[in-house]
């Protein structure tokens, strides 16, 4: 067999040749953005050739604080094609968090956003790797900074070189972006991804066992370009020459839906949160989105009242996912084999609940207390994976020993496995609730609790009990219309019969918003927090 290098720039290639009237549409702070790939690729390969006159070389880190749109994509090949490493960052993450990283990381220039400049601004002094950075606007003049030396995007594209070459001696092993974790304690962790795994992991993409994009998709990523690579759709959806729609800075649940409705999208992605808001939207509103052929839900559980009103009421095939940073992501989907086609669709429904089958490529084993666990979908552990795109190692980090044990990836989740091959994700390790000596899931009681049609948000954590060392406190989030109109007792009458008398919340708080996580999810350490001195209180 021929050894072939499985790098970037045949993606970029392919787009260019194959499908050069393709459309990208891009949202701008200004107003919408369209053009083709065969445009694309030129400014992309302008940008290229623009980086290595401010001096960037093979294995240099280049940062980006962007949003999604077309300027990002066009850093998103235009920085590893020429050999360079792309590090996306995470932009709301905290100062001390970003400042970190970008030290950390090394990187030597980087790209911003105009409405971003006050976040770099401000720790500027902070950055000695930094050389240049280079300002992202619908216009080629600087908008008004302290920042030096800094550049107009747009302004030194005019300079740059559409017919750029890329080296043809990349090694497929070599970096070609990375991304950090949104820490809940401690400093965030740098994961590498190689184009030999960006490329394996976008051919994942275009199963149709998995996310099934193809070049007749027009693809929303909601998840953003500076959480693990919007997922991997960018990369695969030029590779495949798929329509790509961009939702541009800050979208709203409504921008969401009017992007879906205008522009005909057949795929979006996004975090539970984001389709918790987006149905609400859809309540509301008589907007048309029979475009969608699916929506791709990962980063957390969803509530499976979710998935309900996605499939039943709206129409819409909801896919749920599971991976993390250090997956690529996509590690597990949940589709429906041929013979359960024949289920009635509560039973659909209970599968579909579920993180899913190991997509192929990668391995899996879920680890109990005395070894792998039994296929019974009760028996919990904590799910590990090894494969082409999951990571074996974190970036100069001595807490690389801590999840890579003996060629594994231990990712610090505990799921169960049915018979059937199909995950659930009870929990993090660090937020299940540990109650008299027994696990109780908080996933669990959540999603059932967000079953409720008053329920928007639920949020379950552990606090301390001065005898059973934790109980669950349900934080709840009512949806408008229904505030001062529940009470708690009929919120945990909705758990009674469906769980252990123990696994019942003790208490039920009602709050105005759940604190959340850099990328969506809840942040449960914050409510935890809040409420350590919960029972000392109570007692008062």
């Amino acid at each position: 067999m021929m050894q072939v290098p499985l790098t970037l720039p045949s993606f970029l290639f392919r787009a260019e040749t194959l499908f050069p009237k393709k459309e990208i549409i891009s949202r701008t702070k200004h107003g919408m953005f369209r053009y083709t790939y065969r445009e694309y690729a030129k400014r992309t390969r302008q940008l290229s050739s623009i980086l290595r006159k401010l001096g960037v070389k093979r294995g240099d880190h280049v940062g980006t604080l962007a949003w999604n749109d077309h300027r990002h994509l066009e850093a998103y090949f235009a920085i590893p094609c020429m050999g360079a490493v792309l590090h996306t960052i995470n932009l709301r993450l905290s100062r001390e968090h970003i400042r970190y990283i970008i030290n950390h990381a090394g990187d030597k220039i980087l790209i911003i956003d105009e409405d971003l400049i006050p976040i770099i601004e401000s720790m500027q002094s902070e950055l000695p790797t930094v050389d240049a950075y280079i300002i992202l606007s619908d216009l080629d003049t600087i908008p008004a900074t302290t920042l030096h030396p800094v550049y107009s995007y747009e302004a030194l594209l005019k300079e740059g070189d559409p017919d750029f070459l890329y080296p043809d001696d990349l090694d497929e092993n070599a970096p070609l972006g990375m991304c950090y974790t949104s820490a809940t304690t401690g400093n965030p962790k740098g994961v590498i991804y190689s184009h030999r795994g960006i490329y394996l992991h976008s051919m994942c993409l275009g199963l149709v066992d998995s996310c099934g994009i193809s070049e007749t998709d027009s693809i929303l990523p909601v998840v953003p370009m500076f959480h693990v690579n919007a997922w991997g759709m960018p990369f695969a959806s030029v590779w495949f020459g798929a329509r790509q729609v961009l939702p541009g800075p800050a979208p709203t649940p409504t921008i969401l839906v009017e992007l879906i409705a205008r522009e005909h999208v057949t795929v979006a992605a996004g975090v539970p949160t984001v389709w918790l808001g987006v149905a609400q939207v859809l309540e509301q509103t008589n907007a048309d989105i029979s475009s969608l052929r699916a929506i791709l839900c990962g980063g957390s559980a969803a509530p499976r009242a979710l998935i309900e009103t996605f499939e039943q009421k709206f129409g819409i095939p909801f896919i749920h996912a599971y991976g993390m940073t250090e997956t690529t992501p996509v590690a597990l989907v949940s589709r429906l084999k041929s013979y359960h086609q024949t289920l009635t669709d509560s039973q659909k429904l209970d599968i579909r609940s579920k993180q899913g089958l190991l997509v192929p490529g990668i391995e899996m084993k879920i680890l109990g207390k005395s070894g792998a666990v039994k296929w019974d979908g009760q028996e919990m552990g904590e799910l590990c994976f090894r494969g082409n795109w999951i990571a074996d190692a974190y970036y100069q980090d001595d807490r690389s020993q801590d999840a890579f044990v003996d060629g594994w990836l231990h990712t610090g989740d505990i799921g169960t496995i049915d018979e059937e091959g199909y995950v659930k994700i009870m929990d993090r390790t660090k937020d299940l609730v540990k109650s008299g000596g027994e696990w109780i899931s908080t996933v669990e009681l959540e999603n059932t609790l967000m079953a409720h049609p008053a329920v928007f948000e639920a949020a379950v954590i552990g606090i301390p009990h001065p005898k059973w060392q934790e109980r669950p406190i349900a934080c709840v989030v009512l949806k408008e219309g229904f505030k001062n109109k529940v009470e708690k007792l009929e919120l945990l009458n909705v758990l009674q019969g469906k769980f252990a008398k123990w696994w019942i919340p003790d208490d039920v708080l009602f709050l105005e918003e759940i604190p959340k996580t850099s990328v969506g999810k809840f942040l449960k350490r914050a409510l935890r927090d809040q409420l350590r001195q919960y029972y000392d209180n109570s007692a008062e």
